[in-house]
This record gives C-alpha cells, structure tokens and sequence, in this order.
C-alpha cells in the first residue's frame, strides 16, 4: 500500500526536480528558486527558499550525508550550499556557458558532475574547487548522469537517446545507442551491486520519450573492459518517462510521466505494484527517501507529493499486494484486505469494530459520516472525519478515476475539448481545437 502524507504547493513554477537527504527534502522549480524542507513535520527551513539562480532550476542533488546541497540552471551554474546556514559555499560556471541541465556527486563526495545543454561534461573536484575535466560528449543536449555506486565510473543519457558509461578521465568505456527512441530523460542506478570473481555488475535504471523504464545490468571486467545488457523493459506508462529511481534498498523501482502518474515497480522482476493518480500534469521528478519508506514526486503542476509505502518488512505493502490494490479495483478487496489498510493508516483502534461490521471493499467505499456514527458507533468526531478522509484519497488513489485513454491528447496527455475527427487518408484521425504543445523535459 501507498498512502499520500503531504502536498507541498509552494513553488510558483513547474517542479524540475526533488531529493531527499537523512532529514531533508529539497525541491527545484522553474520559479528560480529551492525550497528546503524538514522530514519531521515538511516545513521550511528558516533560510528556505533559496534563491541564487538567474533562471530555472534543473537538478538538485545532496551530498551523502546532507551537509550540502548542490543545484544547476540555465544560467550555466552548478552551486553548492550549506544545509546548516543555506549560504552559497561555491559557484561553478560551467565552461563555456552553456545551460546545465543535471548534476551529479560522487558517492564519496569528491568530485561533481554536470552535464549540458551543449553536449559538453564538467567534472570538478569538489574539495580542490578546481576543473578537472571538461569534454563534449555528445552533439545533443546531456539529459542524465550518475556515478556508479564504486565512484570509479558514470554513465551519461542525451537527447539522441544513446547511454554511454565513462571513466573518471572521460574515457568512453562503453555506448548503447538509440537506447531511448527520442532521446534519454534520466539514468540512477541501483545503490546495492554484485562482486563475483572476474567482474562488478551494476543495475541502472533509464527512462525516456519513448515512453519506457528500462532496467539494464552494467558490467565492468576488470580496469577498461565494460558492457551493458537490457534485463527489463516497463511499459506501465502511456507516455514519455521523464524521471526514475531506485529505492535505497535497491529492492523498488519509481517513475514518474507525462500521463500523470507515478509507478512503483519491484525492482527485482519488474512487476508493476503501484500505479499513482493524484498529480495534475507532467510528473517530473520522483525520488526515495535514504532512511524513510517515503517518495516524493514533482510535476508540473508546481506540487510536490510526499507517500508513504508500507513496511515491505511487516508482510504488508510492497511486498504484498492486495487483491484490488494490484489491479486497482477497490471494490475487490477482501475484509482482510480493508484490515490490512487500517493498520497501515494508522487505524488500527478501529479493527474489531471494522472487523465486528463485516467491513469489506464494497461497504469500505459507501462509507458516511453518518453510517460511521449511527452504525459502527465511532463517537469520535476526529476519527470519523479522519476515517472519511483516508477513504475518499484511496479512491483518488487507487480506483482509476481518470478519462478513457481515447478522450486525451495524445501529446499533452489532457481532456481534449470539442474534439473533431481530421479527415486521413483512409481513416479519420481524433484531435483536439485547442493548441497542442510539445513538451520536452
């Protein structure tokens, strides 16, 4: 199960991008700003927002253990800020000036990746403040880049689609090419990783315009001796993926689209768990939480949405999918299926009278004030009201209210108004009279 904690609605732009630290979630906007917010209770921090970018920014991204936060923009610059004061520590203008649309540390924090909009990489060394490196990699616009967990090489995704895994003296060790059709939208890979005798073997996560989530096995023999192999193709999404990552336990797989939702996959087998219906437009960013079973997504619809996964370890959750949950339907649950879902919102004072009642997925979704109060006998007006609540997010949730597939724009993923039907050659075509815009995270 997976149940929605918070929105946060602060930023006055679309969402690019969010991250977690230990204690910390952080959030980048087109807005120019970043919003820094305590786990504890999400509010903002006194030093929150921060505001140091010219235009819009892209990417956001802790160190390990949250002392600093580093963000890029399209005025070229990747900043690093201290997590206890939210001052500016440093500014690194990316050479030759170019947009920076991602960045990426090292796990052991010692150096710092970004890549851009030219199709060139900068990889610093955080300590010295100093360029190492910078080489064009790529004629298209870098998208996505992430080290491997090891910090001995990275991996780079542009618009043309091809993923390529460098050294840390940008030695290409290896190209999968057209690995996204219309271009790659995000690389992370999985922080856990397989030593045998003869190699290291990494799983990454990608995703892209053609609306897939591929999980692949990087394997590197030795010091130069590198490939990749395709191990899942996920398609639980009808339109372009623009963000993915892993679980930091490596065990679950998120991802966030153009149409809307947010996916939670077994990371292991690629089954599909959960599928996630509350942002309002483009999901642009999704991440896990290092200490909490949380994910908090961005979207264009300038929110961000923070869930709460149940403990996969208690036999409940992701590990175990209830029979509606898994196909979305919860009219299908069973009395032990609205049990389970108590425990898990933190109802579990009112099992015996749920149980006593017969409750099961029909009775849970026709639910009143009143049927609460006169038939169940819950006095409290609190747990009453709190009991709706959790009911009428589920449905939200997980009944699939949206609009049948041929009713949206095939481009923006919206209710078209006044559709027509096109003449083609040989068959009708169904658009909508309202501009369609072409979004290209």
């Amino acid at each position: 199960m997976v149940s929605l904690i918070c929105t946060l609605q602060d930023h006055r732009d679309e969402v690019y991008w969010c991250a977690f630290s230990p204690t910390l979630l952080a959030t980048c906007s087109g807005d120019k700003t970043i919003r820094i917010y305590n786990t504890n209770d999400f509010s903002e921090l006194p030093f929150s927002p921060l505001s140091g970018h010219r235009y819009g920014v892209h990417c956001c991204s802790f160190s390990v253990c949250g002392t600093y936060l580093f963000t890029c923009s399209t005025d070229a610059l990747t900043i690093i800020w201290s997590m206890a004061t939210g001052e500016v520590k440093t500014k690194f203008e990316h050479p030759g000036g170019s947009p920076v649309r991602v960045c990426s540390l090292s796990p052991d924090s010692s150096l710092l990746l970004s890549g851009a909009s030219d199709g060139t990489l900068a990889l610093w060394d955080f300590h010295s403040k100093k360029l190492r490196k910078s080489k064009a990699v790529t004629e298209a616009t870098v998208m996505a880049c992430c080290f491997t967990p090891c910090g001995q090489m990275f991996v780079t995704g542009c618009t043309s689609g091809d993923i390529k895994v460098w050294d840390l003296d940008m030695k290409q060790l290896y190209a999968e090419r057209d690995a996204h059709d219309m271009g790659v939208a995000c690389c992370h890979f999985a922080p856990q990783f397989d030593i045998d005798f003869s190699s290291v073997k990494f799983r990454l996560a990608s995703c892209g315009q053609d609306s897939q989530l591929k999980v692949w096995i990087v394997s590197q023999h030795g010091a130069a001796a590198c490939e990749m192999k395709l191990l899942h193709t996920l398609t639980g999404q009808s339109a372009p993926v623009l963000s993915c990552a892993f679980s930091s336990d490596s065990e679950l797989l998120v991802s966030g689209s153009v149409d809307k939702t947010v996916t939670v996959y077994n990371a292991n087998d690629g089954v599909l768990l959960h599928t996630l219906k509350r942002h309002e437009s483009f999901v642009t960013a999704c991440a896990f939480s290092p200490t909490l079973p949380w994910i908090a997504t961005g979207s264009m619809d300038k929110k961000v949405n923070v869930w709460r996964i149940a403990d996969r370890d208690s036999g409940q959750g992701a590990g175990r999918k209830l029979s509606g949950h898994s196909r979305l339907l919860v009219s299908d649950w069973s009395e032990e299926d609205v049990l389970a879902w108590l425990s898990e919102e933190g109802l579990e004072e009112l099992v015996t009278t749920f149980t006593t009642n017969n409750i099961d997925g029909p009775e849970l979704l026709c639910l009143t004030k009143e049927t609460l109060a006169s038939e169940l006998s819950i006095e409290s007006v609190g747990l009453r009201g709190k009991v709706l609540r959790k009911v009428e997010a589920l449905k939200a949730e997980l009944t699939g209210l949206d609009a049948p597939d041929e009713f949206l724009c095939p481009i923006t993923r919206e209710v078209m108004k006044d559709p027509v039907i096109a003449a083609g050659e040989g068959e009708g075509m169904k658009t909508s009279v309202s501009q369609a815009v072409y979004f290209f995270h």
